[in-house]
């Protein structure tokens, strides 16, 4: 067994894939609509294979423009090897970082979070720790 993807419901697809691949620097590894569902799956990941594991799947429903983030969601986490540079570039790129990179709390490795467009908060976690 081993982890494929994780699924998340997004308002606009578009500027999901946007902030996935251009502020993530994430690959489009496959999108694909089915109009009898009246939904779009698109799947994004650092490689251009969506079975190699490790993938968000980004769902569009057609009929449904807003969705009500859950207190039982956490977040998504990412490894990256310069956290403040990381951070700097989803700046620049107009990505939304709502912690800036320092230790966590009672502990010393250096995290940050990040938004996407839907609420969702990903973590980047410095690999030099």
């Amino acid at each position: 067994m081993r982890i494929l993807h994780t699924m998340l419901r997004v308002n606009n697809l578009d500027e999901s894939l946007k902030f996935y691949t251009e502020i993530l620097g994430m690959q489009l590894q496959s999108k694909r609509e089915y109009p009898e569902g009246k939904f779009t799956l698109a799947f994004v990941g650092y490689g251009p294979d969506k079975d190699q594991g490790g993938s968000i799947e980004l769902t569009y429903n057609w009929d449904r423009d807003s969705y009500t983030l859950g207190d039982a969601y956490g977040h998504v986490a990412l490894a990256t090897d310069d956290i403040y540079g990381t951070c700097e570039r989803i700046k620049a790129a107009g990505g939304k970082v709502t912690r800036e990179p320092g230790p966590m709390k009672h502990g010393t490795t250096v995290i940050a979070f990040v938004e996407d467009p839907n609420g969702y908060k990903i973590e980047l976690i410095d690999k030099k720790n």
